[in-house]
């Protein structure tokens, strides 16, 4: 699917916008300028290590939420009850 970049040279927002026939020309979400810059966008591809390698950096980001979180409701126990 035809997805482009644009930035908007007005209020600086950069955003993606598909393309299709039937679509109306792209439009800043921010402030509805309609004289953009299209950027030239870097190709992407996905293999099994790419995605492996996405899944586990997914996990490291999960598992260090949770950490927090954990971190935070003991910090608040000590709290109450001190």
């Amino acid at each position: 699917m035809p997805i482009y970049e644009y930035e908007c040279p007005q209020c600086g927002h950069r955003f993606e916008y598909l393309v299709l026939s039937s679509t109306p020309a792209a439009e800043c979400p921010s402030c509805g300028n309609r004289d953009l810059k299209q950027l030239i966008s870097l190709c992407s591809m996905s293999s099994e290590t790419t995605r492996q390698a996405n899944l586990s950096a997914a996990h490291k980001k999960a598992a260090g939420v949770r950490g927090e979180k954990t971190r935070e409701e003991h910090k608040h126990l000590h709290e109450h009850y001190d």
